[in-house]
């Protein structure tokens, strides 16, 4: 079993409180791990030495700030097996998905430094003689980054990329559930010889650590990634100062499948979208909306795709899915799924626990499925897809809209009208056409109604830090 340090002010440490918390593999429910119960005590110590270091790393010029980024992305890519079987490991991703978010990550390092030379501002014109307004944008501050464990190593990147890079400093809280992965990259960020302070990690319960950054004045910009729940938390807490908040919540996508869609192509990238990440990523897809004309192949495609996934330790062989990340997890999607047959749902295929060891679940196809039914309005976070049948374009966006959320969704269609008019009228940040549901760092990841506030990835992305900052020179 391994310890893990924080890192604070250039520094690895344990907590004040002498006290660990427990990481268990997912697959094996065995201890891997423990990490230090950071205090308040801790994570005022990091957000001073943020806040002292932030001013200096503002006066560094950009293309300067870009070198330590080049260098995160070397010291991962030296390293990338070893961060692969760490994230296998404590939250059960497949060595695919695994191998994925690291690789990833490196080239988030590698794309933020680029924005060194595209920071930009404004010259805008005067209604006075002899007059310019200059409009500059300027580094937020403090940041917060409060982390999932969904995808827990490439959000250090998402937040800390986009941070640096513009002239802030971080304070991360990784997940409880997946904390390795971050406190081995701060190992990267000590090498690389980053300034002490514009990087800090403080490990332990969300509860404490996050509740404490977010309600500090020291903060600038709280940056969380998680559930509804801890949004609204976070928000609270935040309102105190009246801090800038940037969330990505929870997401129940959409996906609309029209009668003159290709099937074949459609029933795979469904697969992809549903047992992604095993089932847990915020923009997967939550419900399946199928026209009555193809309803019938459609299902049948599905089930079995949806039977042919392997499911198991990701470190046994090749598997499509790993485990629930937790307990809770699994509880939560039995639950889910045996409210959803009660109210009258089919299973087709899966619906139930794999194994009596690790958090595993099947493939799920749930047929039968109506508009009011509980499994298609709350987020599920596992491998289960509700399929309901429709009749027209309006009933379609009508019940895809028809949702609290607001992150992604998708159609699948040849018809070039009707993409066209349903990515004017869903009502969400992301629409995908014809593919399968995942983003790409260039564009921006954001939601509406409760999917979030603000966003991430591209240069929208960076200037989620940045303040804005207006000049009125007067001249003779």
């Amino acid at each position: 079993m391994k310890d893990l340090k924080m890192y604070i002010n250039g520094q690895f440490v344990e907590s004040r409180s002498g006290k660990w918390i427990d990481v268990l593999n997912p697959s094996t429910e065995e201890v891997i791990s423990r990490q230090p119960e950071g205090t308040i005590e801790d994570a005022e110590e990091a957000l001073d030495a943020a806040k002292s270091a932030q001013k200096k790393w503002a006066k560094v010029p950009a293309c300067e700030r870009a070198v330590y980024l080049k260098k995160f992305a070397a010291g991962i890519r030296a390293r990338q097996e070893e961060f692969i079987e760490i994230i296998m490991r404590e939250q059960g991703k497949t060595r695919s998905w695994a191998t994925t978010e690291v690789v990833c990550t490196a080239e988030y390092f590698d794309y933020m430094a680029s924005f060194a030379r595209h920071i930009e501002g404004e010259i805008i014109q005067s209604d006075n003689r002899g007059e310019t307004i200059y409009l500059s944008k300027k580094p937020i501050g403090v940041v917060a980054g409060i982390l999932p464990w969904n995808f827990p190593f490439f959000l250090i990147a998402r937040k800390a990329g986009a941070a640096l890079i513009a002239g802030c400093s971080i304070v991360i809280k990784p997940s409880q559930l997946t904390p390795e992965n971050c406190t081995e990259f701060a190992k990267i960020v000590h090498e690389s010889g980053l300034p002490a302070g514009l990087f800090n990690v403080v490990t332990g319960k969300g509860s404490v650590i996050g509740n404490a950054m977010a309600s500090s004045p020291k903060i600038d910009i709280v940056s969380v990634t998680g559930s509804v729940g801890a949004g609204e938390s976070i928000m609270k807490a935040a309102a105190n100062n009246i801090t800038k908040v940037s969330l990505e919540l929870g997401g129940k996508a959409p996906v609309i499948v029209f009668p003159d869609a290709d099937l074949e192509l459609t029933a795979q990238a469904i697969l992809e979208s549903r047992i992604g990440n095993n089932g847990q990523i915020c923009n997967n897809a939550e419900r399946l909306y199928v026209h009555k004309d193809v309803k019938e192949k459609l299902t049948a495609m599905l089930l079995d795709k949806f039977k042919a996934v392997k499911v198991g330790d990701p470190f046994s062989g090749e598997v499509d899915m790993g485990p629930l990340v937790e307990k809770r997890a699994l509880d939560s999607v039995e639950a889910k799924v045996e409210n959803a047959i009660k109210q009258g749902a089919k299973v087709l295929c899966g619906g139930h626990r794999v194994g009596n060891k690790g958090y595993f679940y099947a493939a799920t196809l749930l047929d039968n499925c109506t508009q009011d039914m509980d499994i298609i309005h709350e987020e599920t976070f596992g491998p289960v897809l509700p399929i309901v049948e429709f009749e027209t374009i309006d009933q379609a966006l009508k019940w895809a809209n028809d949702s609290e959320y607001g992150l992604a969704s998708s159609v699948f269609t040849n018809d070039i009208n009707t993409a066209a008019r349903c990515c004017h009228e869903l009502e969400f940040g992301e629409t995908y056409v014809n593919r399968f549901h995942f983003e790409a760092i260039q564009g921006f990841h954001a939601g509406v109604k409760k999917s979030g506030i603000g966003g991430a990835d591209g240069k929208h992305g960076v200037e989620e830090y940045l303040s804005t900052h207006v000049t009125y020179l007067q001249t003779r």
